[in-house]
């Protein structure tokens, strides 16, 4: 029996990009995997453009909380959770509303999924056309040591992640006050379980003016936020380690 598919999605305002990205997902997805949306209670057309799609594998669901006090990384990294709450499959892959994949990306990474648990690919880096403005995502500033990316920028890109259920559920429910679900995922991933580094790249990254996130693990913010954010992910693996 294959292995069911689930594909989380977080979307807000994404009605620009969001067909796109659904049709190069739809087309490698079987009969019976699905394709959960939750949605931060958009206000341009996002629900309409998924609506037109008229596939029974969509599930949206509105995300209608308070969202007082939450920074706009925050606001994504809740959304996504939602996603996941209500994903059903065995394998779990994360996308962005405004990205393409490329035509081999579920199968690449289903196939890896059969030896590893979580699996993460390089990227195209896109401008808002897909004109490649990079052919990798792996440049000399991200690490693809486990252990360095505890302080180094990480390949734990979530909309190029793609895991089995059980990181899922051991991820969950997300610590709260993390900066980043990718980077959540990632860590628990790495240190509890087996994980892959693919050095290819399997979709295109769309980089744009309305981007929730960086393109590259460049960060704006300063050093202290940065070792703030970091010790919170190593506190809450070594709490998840005795939970």
């Amino acid at each position: 029996m294959m292995d069911k598919i689930s594909v989380c999605i977080a979307t807000y305002n994404g009605a620009k990009y969001i067909k796109d990205q659904l049709e190069s997902i739809l087309y490698q997805l079987s009969e019976d995997d699905e394709v959960i949306v939750s949605d931060d209670s958009s206000t341009d057309g996002t629900l309409q453009r998924i609506a037109e799609l008229d596939d029974d594998r969509i599930h949206v669901y509105i995300f209608d909380r308070d969202k007082s006090g939450l920074s706009l990384i925050n606001l994504v990294t809740t959304n996504f959770e939602n996603a996941l709450k209500k994903a059903t499959g065995d394998i779990i892959f994360l996308a962005d509303q405004d990205d393409v994949w490329c035509e081999n990306k579920v199968k690449v990474m289903s196939l890896i999924l059969s030896q590893y648990d979580y699996v993460v690919s390089d990227c195209y880096v896109t401008d808002s056309n897909l004109v490649v403005i990079s052919n990798t995502r792996f440049d000399g500033c991200v690490t693809l040591n486990r252990w360095k990316a505890l302080y180094k920028p990480t390949p734990w890109q979530g909309c190029c992640a793609a895991f089995r259920r059980s990181v899922m559920e051991k991820s969950l429910p997300f610590p709260k006050g993390i900066q980043s679900h990718d980077r959540w995922i990632g860590y628990v991933a790495s240190f509890f379980f087996t994980y892959k580094i693919l050095e290819d790249p399997l979709i295109f990254y769309r980089r744009h003016d309305t981007n929730a996130s960086t393109s590259t693990g460049k960060s704006r913010n300063g050093i202290v936020y940065k070792i703030r954010t970091r010790l919170k992910y190593i506190y809450e693996l070594i709490k998840l380690k005795f939970r």
